[in-house]
């Protein structure tokens, strides 16, 4: 048997992230930068929570999204800091609903609206096709489907990339039509 001597971590304060080994570039597999629901576990919350709260606690654990699901763990949408703003429970609000009893799944963006990336797609692309994409849809994350099997299998986000990359990734949201309406719409006293 042999001794094993333990020591103080006093003078240790850097911890290694899996970042700091990658040899990637912007000509790197698509692959390489996904989140993989096969190896992490999605990042959810119920829709029926109380979305007063939730931008918060987004931010506090460095979330900027996460998928919503129903009462039976099932996708129905997303939601993020970026829905969750003061504006749109402004908007809620006047149109007469209480702010304790906004929930999630009244801020989320339902999946009928949500624009996927294919599987066999990204397998297929560099982390630069991937980027130009995101940027030319205006979207931060997207999701990733297994057509094939008919499930969401993962995630690519625009700041997870960057990260990684170690270079800045400018993303602007292409606004929709409910933008513009609310926009040019004569607000209502």
């Amino acid at each position: 048997m042999h001794t094993i001597k333990l020591f103080h971590v006093d003078n240790v304060a850097h911890m290694v992230q899996p970042e700091e080994f990658n040899e990637l570039d912007i000509h790197s597999p698509a692959t390489e930068f996904f989140t993989d629901f096969k190896k992490h576990r999605p990042v959810t919350i119920e829709g029926s929570t109380p979305a007063i709260d939730v931008e918060m606690l987004m931010r506090k654990a460095h979330v900027r999204m996460k998928l919503v699901v129903d009462a039976d763990n099932e996708f129905i949408g997303t939601i993020s800091t970026e829905d969750l703003n003061e504006q749109n429970f402004m908007i809620r609000i006047a149109s007469g609903d209480r702010l304790p009893d906004i929930t999630v799944s009244d801020m989320m963006c339902p999946k009928q609206d949500i624009l996927a990336l294919d599987l066999e797609h990204l397998e297929r692309a560099s982390i630069s096709d991937i980027i130009e994409t995101l940027q030319r849809t205006g979207q931060q994350h997207c999701l990733v489907v297994d057509r094939k099997q008919n499930h969401i299998r993962g995630l690519i986000s625009a700041s997870d990339v960057a990260r990684r990359l170690h270079m800045p990734i400018k993303i602007e949201r292409v606004p929709t039509f409910v933008d513009i309406f609310r926009s040019v719409r004569p607000q209502t006293a």
